[in-house]
């Protein structure tokens, strides 16, 4: 891990390198972009600790900007000789791309560089976390599950990861955040279940809390019996929220609607979704996680996207905002690249029901779906943001107010504009951590009509 003045000079370093490359005739522009992470990985399976993966990576990015052409390339090698390499290769590249009238000059130095109400998302206790650490929060898992004769998997990872960024306009900025993840899996005779947490600190993980939840779902979980395909109520876990309405995350990227890609083309101040249905990227949330500046060095601006059902904004980058006769909110992504920008601290605003106010609303001759996760969910129609996958891990029948039984698994095609149309009830917004997207503040949702397609064997 890169302290902010080891990366300070760092970047110092490429650039005077850069400088001797520019000239009146061929004047150049240099970005240097320094990423690091030491998140170590103890990985577990059958009640046994099977590996500890320890890796310290740095890797140096270097954008160049000469003659209306631009190139990155990164290296490994942090060395003075590695980074002549790289200044001398880039500038050797950058002569053989086409020129691209469109190119921005690199951005000055930021006006906001650093936002008060950021919090503090280092823990030192969390980045220094040792093997022996992590394999007493593994024991703890291994030692539930085996006094309840069920078999244990996953990972559980600690460490801290950098990033820093400078330019040959005097732009630099510096950020770290430690971080913790738990995923487990706890199964018996082949059924399964599974919760999955991150979080900055490593205290905020309830080890013994989350295990005692998967195991009692795990038993709950026996003996699945199938049900019809069709529509029903369903009862999102929030794993399950996130992990399908991640792939909507990039239809608020101001590219997706340059390129016409995006679900929500031309429909900025249109209503979209349901009344109930507020969302916002918001790097500050004390939930959240993340750098306060984006892949070009520029801050964050925290702004909503859909406030009570009507699309309100799109995130941009330079690029875009130009483009679209629009301000940046620094959304940008490590450029050049063709996806422009992506909101990267999506926080959807929740309700106050519980778990028993959600069952008790299915009553009579309705029943529901209980989605702990979904997983293999790919899109079908990015039109209609059509999106196909399968339940996983604990899916249950409601009826009459309670969880009656387990069902097997299912699979669904379900559009997300329908989805968010058809919200009943939501739960708080926590942070949750899913498969398919990073992590994001969502809250559990009660949905109507959705779209079960066909069973399966498990």
């Amino acid at each position: 891990m890169l302290s902010e003045s080891q990366s300070k000079k760092i970047v110092d370093f490429v650039l005077e390198l850069c400088a001797k490359h520019s000239s009146k005739k061929h004047p150049a522009q240099a970005e240097v972009s320094i990423t690091g992470s030491n998140v170590a990985t103890s990985r577990f399976a059958n009640n046994e600790v099977t590996q500890n993966q320890a890796p310290d990576i740095t890797t140096v990015a270097l954008r160049v900007l000469q003659d209306q052409r631009q190139v990155r390339l990164e290296t490994l090698d942090l060395s003075d000789k590695g980074l002549t390499k790289l200044v001398e290769s880039a500038f050797e590249a950058v002569k053989l791309l086409d020129r691209d009238e469109q190119i921005l000059p690199l951005p000055s130095k930021s006006k906001k560089d650093k936002d008060d109400k950021l919090p503090v998302r280092y823990d030192k206790a969390t980045a220094s976390e040792t093997a022996a650490d992590r394999a007493q929060k593994i024991g703890e898992i291994i030692s539930l599950a085996k006094a309840s004769n069920l078999s244990a998997a996953g990972v559980y990872c600690t460490g801290a990861n950098f990033e820093a960024i400078g330019n040959s306009n005097g732009l630099f900025n510096y950020y770290r955040e430690s971080s913790c993840e738990c995923s487990l899996t706890i199964s018996k005779d082949g059924i399964t279940s599974w919760a999955k947490a991150h979080a900055p600190k490593a205290l905020d993980i309830k080890v013994k809390d989350m295990t005692e939840r998967v195991i009692a779902k795990t038993i709950k979980a026996q003996n699945p019996e199938s049900l019809p395909p069709g529509k029903y109520m369903a009862i999102l876990e929030r794993a399950a929220v996130l992990d399908l309405l991640c792939q909507l995350w990039w239809d608020f990227s101001a590219t997706s609607h340059i390129d016409k890609l995006s679900c929500l083309l031309d429909k900025v101040g249109q209503k979209v979704f349901g009344d109930n249905v507020t969302i916002y990227d918001d790097v500050c949330h004390p939930l959240q996680c993340g750098s306060p500046f984006d892949g070009e060095g520029q801050a964050r601006m925290s702004l909503p996207l859909v406030q009570r059902g009507v699309l309100t904004g799109l995130v941009h980058s330079r690029q875009s905002a130009a483009k679209m006769q629009a301000k940046s909110t620094g959304h940008a992504l490590p450029q050049p690249t063709g996806y422009g920008e992506m909101p990267a601290n999506i926080v959807v605003e929740g309700g106050t029901s519980t778990i028993q106010d959600m069952l008790s609303l299915v009553q009579g001759k309705d029943v529901a779906v209980l989605l702990t996760r979904v997983w293999y969910v790919r899109e079908v129609d990015p039109a209609t943001k059509l999106i196909t996958g399968m339940t996983r891990d604990g899916t249950f029948l409601v009826q009459n107010g309670a969880i009656v039984r387990p069902i097997k698994n299912l699979r669904f095609n379900i559009s997300l504009l329908d989805l968010l149309n058809n919200v009943i009830a939501m739960g708080p917004s926590l942070r949750t951590a899913g498969e398919e997207g990073q992590p994001a503040v969502v809250p559990m949702m009660l949905v109507r009509d959705f779209n079960f397609t066909e069973g399966t064997r498990f």
